[in-house]
């Protein structure tokens, strides 16, 4: 016998639709069980990477903070003065000096002519650029020759600005007199101009400057500077003053007059640090590099 339920469904061709509390699942979306697993760091991997950035900032730190002054801490093994380890085998020693010192006591500053290790010599920043004169310049150029120093002027080069401009500027900035160091060029950076452009803008200046005063100018930049950007033989015949510091004796292989050792130097009559230099031969030496007859005046 067949049950009327049964019948009637049958009748219709549907079965009978149950209910359920379970809602229907959403279209597009997978139900997915909470099985993923968070991925966790070795305890020792972490130690380890954590190692590695340490040793990395530590060599970095050392590299640029420490390796460059590092010289000063060592143990001085020949005659110290002025607050550094002097180099060996130099009997003549100056400094460079621009507002960056302030005001000096000249009268203080003298005294060290008298001393151990004689200061004789005195080179001071005049200009910069094209229109940029150091305005402690006059002055200081006045009392290092009032108070018995060999003096020298010098030039900070900026190869942006035209080499002839720059060159002009200095020689009406600055009259030497005889007895007074060649005029001097500060080359430091290269503003963006390839090798090539640069040495023709230096070889510009230092025969504008030449042919005013009659002698040589001087050529001051670093070691590594030099022999990457300069290292030209067109060079040669100038008196080199070459900045190179921390370190026991020049690399460079070239000759030079000048060396300007150390920017640590603590002398009396100055506050703060100033450079320290000494020359490449003996004081009668010196005075025979110095003009002989004064420039004109323009």
């Amino acid at each position: 016998m067949v049950s009327k339920t049964t019948r009637s469904s049958r009748g219709k061709g549907k079965a009978p639709v149950r209910r359920s509390s379970v809602p229907k699942k959403q279209k597009g979306k997978k139900s997915v069980k909470a099985s993923a697993s968070v991925y966790v760091m070795p305890v020792w991997l972490r130690n380890v990477l954590a190692g590695i950035l340490i040793l990395l900032f530590s060599a970095g730190f050392y590299y640029f903070f420490i390796r460059p002054y590092a010289y000063r801490w060592k143990p001085c093994y020949g005659f110290k003065g002025y607050g550094v380890c002097l180099p060996s085998h130099y009997e003549v020693h100056g400094i460079d000096i621009s507002h960056y010192q302030g005001d000096i006591d000249w009268n203080l500053l003298a005294r060290q002519q008298q001393e151990r290790f004689p200061i004789r010599f005195v080179f001071m920043k005049a200009t910069e650029g094209g229109d940029h004169s150091d305005e402690t310049f006059a002055s200081n150029f006045a009392e290092a020759r009032r108070h018995g120093f060999i003096r020298g002027a010098y030039h900070f080069f900026i190869p942006r600005t035209d080499a002839i401009q720059q060159a002009d500027f200095f020689i009406r900035t600055v009259r030497l007199d005889s007895a007074d160091l060649p005029p001097v060029l500060d080359v430091e950076t290269t503003g963006n101009k390839s090798a090539a452009e640069l040495k023709r803008a230096v070889k510009t200046w230092l025969d504008r400057v030449e042919q005013h005063y009659g002698v040589k100018p001087i050529l001051y930049t670093s070691y590594k500077f030099k022999l990457r950007y300069l290292n030209d033989s067109i060079f040669n015949s100038y008196p080199y003053w070459i900045a190179h510091y921390y370190v026991d004796s020049v690399r460079y292989e070239g000759p030079w007059h000048f060396w300007q050792h150390t920017d640590a130097g603590v002398v009396p009559g100055i506050e703060g640090n100033v450079d320290l230099n000494v020359f490449n031969g003996s004081l009668e030496a010196l005075d025979s590099l110095t003009l002989q007859v004064a420039s004109e005046s323009r």
